[in-house]
């Protein structure tokens, strides 16, 4: 069980990484910017623009870093 953790977060640590950076600029964008009327779905609640921002963050460095794989994969062949 521990294996697989560690081994989760060894080939992901981008990705996680990007969600953590990502839900930290969440919580920026809702104190900062937020919704002055709480009846945005996504910003009226710091939990909620957080793991908003936090699974985008997650998926977007995800790509960047596969696109990137992928590309150096390529360019040894």
């Amino acid at each position: 069980m521990m294996w697989n953790m560690k081994k989760f977060i060894q080939n992901n640590i981008w990705q996680i990484l990007g969600g953590i950076f990502g839900g930290i600029g969440g919580y920026f964008y809702w104190r900062d910017i937020g919704c002055a009327t709480g009846t945005c779905p996504i910003t009226s609640k710091p939990l909620n623009s957080i793991v908003y921002f936090a699974v985008l963050g997650y998926f977007m460095i995800g790509t960047i870093s596969q696109w990137r794989t992928l590309k150096e994969e390529q360019k040894d062949l």
